[in-house]
C-alpha cells in the first residue's frame, strides 16, 4: 500500500466514530439552529473563494488547469459519468459507497499525474453523499495532494455552472447542499433518507445499552425521570444491580478509560503516570523524551500509556505509522515537538486533571481508529486495542452516552492540542472545534472518580483557589485526599447518595475501582455512591454536615441532593425560625447536567414506547 493511501481514511476514521449521529445532528441543526446555519453560510463562503480563487489562477479554458494541463473539456467529459450514477439509496449503502470512493480516489492519487482526473472524480463522488459537504472539502483540502484538490473545486464549480450534469439526477448541485437561509427552519419534514439515517442511529444507540455495561459485571442501566435546572422534567440514565448483594460482597472491576496524576505529584516521580501505584524510592521508570515529565511504575504500565495515548501528546516517536502520514521530515518534527512542550507547560500551569484526562482521551481514540486501517499484525497496533470496542462500538459512543455540565472554556484552550494533532496527521485538529473540547471537558468535570488508597492521603497542598473553582471529582474520601483521578464509564451511571448503596475502592493500590455493595442488595436495586465527604467531620454537628456535603454538590455537580438521609437531616421549619443556619437560596432540587442530543432523543422516545405499551396493555 503506498504511503498516502490511508491518509484521508484516517482523518474520516477518527473524526467519523460518530459519522451516522452527526448526520442526524447536521440535518436537525441545518433546519433548527439559525446560528448554526449563519455559520454553514461562513464556512460555504470559504469554500467558494477557495473555488473562486481556483478558476481566477487556472481558468477554465483550452489551457487546462493549473499545473495538471488538463483541458477544462476533459474535465467535463469525465463528469459526464457522473451523471449516469446511480447514487445508493439506504444509509448502509451511501456509507460504503462513501469509503469505497475515497479508497478509490487515495489510490489513483498514488498512481501518478497520469490518473488525476479519475481520482479527483472520485472524492468528488464521495462528495456528493456526505451529509456535511463543506467539512469534508475542508478535510481533502489537508488531506489530498493540492493539483488533486483543485480539480475537485473545478469540478465543483462546474457542477453549478452546467446543469446538464445534474439534470437528470435528484442530487442538488454540490454548492446547493449547503445553501441554507432563514426558511429553512420551515423546510417540511426529512426526507425518506433522513428518516432511515434516524432509525439506523436510533438503532444503535438502544442497542448500545444490550450489550453495555457487559453482562459479567452484573449490573445494567435503566431510565429515570429528575428535574433538570429549569424545572422541566427529564430522563436519566442510572445503574442497577443485576442479582443480589451482601453487604461487602464485590459488585464488579472496572479499569478507567483515561486516568491522570493529580498536579501536584505529577513529576515527582513518586507515582506512577498510567496506574497511580505509589513507587518506592529508585524505582521510578522514566519515559524518554517526555515534557510532562511522566514516571512509571513498571515497563508494562510505560508500554500501555505509550501506545494509548502518551506518544501521540509527549513522546518523540510518531504514534501514527508512516503508512497512514507520510510527512514525518524534520522539519514536521520540530513543529511535533514544539507542540507537544506547549501543551505540556499548559497543563502544568493549569493544575487542571480535566484537561490532560480529555487529551488523553481523544488521543486513544485516534490511535484506537487509525490502527484500524493497519494490515493485521502490524507493529503500531496496541495489544490491547479492542479494549472497549466489543460488538462494533468505539470508544466515541462510550462517550457520546454519558451525561457532561455546560462549561465555559479558555480562550484558545482547544489550541494547544488542536497543534499537537496537526503535527501527528494534518486535518486531524479540524475535530477538535471549541465546542466539542468544552463538552469533552464537561464529561470529565461530571464524570471522572477521585483515586485514593487506604483513606487517602494527607499531604496535598491546599487548594490555592476559590472553592468554585476546585476541581471536583467523584471520591467520598475527599477530593483533597485523592493522588489522581480516571474515568470509568460504566460507573460514569451511577448517581450521589450521602447515604451509599456502593462504595468505589482500590485496594490493589492501582487506579483499577472494586465496586463493593455497601448494605445488602436485591436485583434491580440502584447502585448510588457518595460523590463528596459524607461523613461528620469533628468540628461540625450533622446539620452543618449536611451543609456542607450539599454546597460541595451543588458547586461540583449542580444538584442538591434530593436523598432519604438529606430529607431526614433536614433542620425543621422551627428549628430554622429559631436562628439555625438555613439552605442557600440556590440549592434547588434540579440537576444541571445534560445529554447529548441525540442521546437524549433515543431515550425519550424509548420512554413514549414503553408509556404507549403500558397504556395498552391496562386498556
Amino acid at each position: 500500500m503506498a504511503p498516502a493511501v490511508n491518509k484521508t481514511l484516517a482523518v474520516l476514521a477518527v473524526a467519523g466514530a460518530g459519522a451516522l449521529a452527526y448526520a442526524v445532528y447536521f440535518d436537525h441543526k441545518r433546519r433548527t439552529d439559525a446560528s448554526f446555519r449563519k455559520k454553514l453560510r461562513r464556512e460555504k463562503k470559504k469554500v467558494d473563494k477557495t473555488v473562486a480563487q481556483t478558476a481566477s489562477s487556472a481558468p477554465a479554458s483550452e489551457s487546462g488547469l493549473g499545473d495538471l494541463g488538463i483541458p477544462s473539456a476533459d474535465i467535463l467529459a469525465a463528469m459526464q459519468r457522473v451523471k449516469d450514477d446511480q447514487v445508493p439509496n439506504t444509509p448502509e449503502e451511501r456509507e460504503q459507497y462513501f469509503m469505497s470512493q475515497v479508497e478509490k480516489g487515495e489510490e489513483l492519487c498514488a498512481k501518478g499525474p497520469d490518473f488525476a482526473v479519475e481520482a479527483a472524480l472520485a472524492f468528488f463522488r464521495a462528495l456528493r453523499v456526505y451529509p456535511s459537504p463543506v467539512e469534508l472539502i475542508m478535510i481533502f483540502q489537508n488531506t489530498v495532494p493540492e493539483p488533486i484538490f483543485k480539480l475537485v473545486l473545478e469540478m465543483m464549480r462546474l457542477d453549478v455552472s452546467d446543469p446538464s450534469l445534474s439534470a437528470d439526477t435528484d442530487e442538488a448541485p454540490l454548492s446547493a447542499v449547503v445553501e441554507e437561509d432563514e426558511s429553512t427552519s420551515n423546510r417540511g419534514p426529512p426526507s425518506e433518507a433522513s428518516s432511515q439515517d434516524w432509525d439506523r442511529v436510533k438503532g444503535r444507540v438502544e442497542g448500545y445499552f444490550d450489550v453495555f455495561p457487559p453482562k459479567s459485571m452484573n449490573v445494567s442501566t435503566k431510565t429515570i425521570e429528575i428535574a433538570d435546572a429549569n424545572g422541566a422534567t427529564v430522563l436519566k440514565r442510572i445503574l442497577v444491580a443485576d442479582k443480589d448483594f451482601s453487604a461487602g460482597e464485590l459488585i464488579y472491576k472496572e479499569r478507567p478509560i483515561v486516568s491522570a496524576l493529580d498536579s501536584d505529584l505529577r513529576g515527582k516521580g513518586t507515582h506512577c503516570s498510567h496506574c497511580l501505584r505509589q513507587i518506592s524510592d529508585g524505582e521510578a521508570i522514566k519515559a524518554e523524551g517526555d515534557p510532562l515529565d511522566s514516571v512509571f511504575c513498571s515497563p508494562e504500565c510505560l508500554t500501555k500509556l505509550k501506545t494509548e495515548s502518551q506518544t501521540l501528546l509527549f513522546g518523540p516517536e510518531y504514534a501514527i505509522p508512516v503508512e497512514l502520514n507520510p510527512n514525518q521530515d524534520p522539519e514536521s518534527i520540530k513543529a511535533r515537538e514544539d507542540a507537544q512542550a506547549a501543551f505540556a507547560r499548559f497543563i502544568k500551569e493549569s493544575g487542571r486533571a480535566g484537561i490532560a484526562l480529555a487529551a488523553r482521551f481523544i488521543a486513544r481514540q485516534v490511535v484506537n481508529e487509525t490502527a484500524k486501517l493497519l494490515p493485521a499484525g502490524h507493529p503500531a497496533i496496541p495489544a490491547h486495542a479492542g479494549e472497549w470496542t466489543a460488538d462494533g462500538y468505539t470508544l466515541f459512543d462510550h462517550m457520546e452516552r454519558v451525561r457532561f455540565l455546560e462549561l465555559t472554556g479558555k480562550e484558545d484552550e482547544a489550541a494547544h492540542l488542536r497543534a499537537i494533532l496537526k503535527a501527528n496527521l494534518q486535518g486531524l485538529e479540524d475535530f477538535v472545534t471549541d465546542e466539542r473540547y468544552t463538552v469533552l471537558l464537561g464529561k470529565m468535570a461530571y464524570n471522572a472518580y477521585g483515586v485514593s488508597f487506604d483513606g487517602g492521603r494527607d499531604d496535598k497542598p491546599p487548594f490555592d483557589l476559590r472553592p468554585e473553582d476546585v476541581e471536583l471529582t467523584r471520591t467520598p474520601a475527599g477530593t483533597a485526599r485523592q493522588v489522581g483521578s480516571g474515568l470509568y464509564i460504566v460507573s460514569s451511571y451511577i448517581s450521589h447518595s450521602c447515604d451509599p448503596s456502593a462504595l468505589p475502592t482500590f485496594p490493589d493500590g492501582t487506579s483499577e475501582m472494586h465496586l463493593v455493595a455497601a448494605r445488602d442488595l436485591k436485583a434491580g436495586d440502584e447502585l448510588t455512591v457518595a460523590y463528596v465527604d459524607c461523613s461528620v467531620h469533628a468540628d461540625e454537628d450533622a446539620a452543618q454536615a449536611r451543609y456542607r456535603r450539599r454546597k460541595e454538590l451543588a458547586r461540583g455537580w449542580r444538584f442538591a441532593c434530593p436523598c432519604e438521609r438529606c430529607a431526614r437531616e433536614a433542620p425543621a421549619p422551627a428549628a430554622v425560625a429559631a436562628g439555625e443556619k438555613a439552605e442557600e437560596p440556590e440549592l434547588e432540587v434540579a440537576d444541571g447536567s445534560k445529554v447529548e442530543a441525540v442521546v437524549g432523543r433515543v431515550d425519550r422516545e424509548e420512554a413514549l414506547a414503553q408509556t404507549t405499551g403500558d397504556a395498552a396493555v391496562d386498556e
